[in-house]
């Protein structure tokens, strides 16, 4: 990590503003990781493939975010639409596991 990391409110040029925004981008990734991590924990556990896709608790977790980035004064919406692509994305790749993890060998 750079030495030059600022909080945003801190920055006072765009390349502060980049150096920021690069390591935002690198923990993200590192947070995506673990959630995916936990799509992999998911597959290993639930013993019905059927049970994967659960709309409810879809909504529930794009409910959540688009209630928290309004808390927070973001683009609500757009948030909701984000978090909509990572949980289908999500389910995707957890689909996947729970198949890589009972093929036959």
């Amino acid at each position: 990590m750079s030495d030059d990391f600022k909080l945003p409110e801190e920055c006072t040029d765009m390349r502060e503003v980049r150096i920021g925004v690069d390591r935002t981008d690198r923990e993200l990734m590192e947070l995506l990781d673990r959630r995916f991590g936990y799509m992999r924990a998911a597959a290993r556990i639930k013993t019905n493939r059927d049970v994967v896709r659960d709309e409810a608790r879809k909504a529930e977790v794009i409910e959540n975010a688009r209630a928290d980035a309004e808390k927070r004064d973001l683009p609500a919406g757009r948030i909701a639409q984000i978090w909509d692509d990572l949980v289908e994305t999500s389910i995707a790749y957890e689909l996947d596991e729970w198949d890589r993890l009972r093929a036959p060998k």
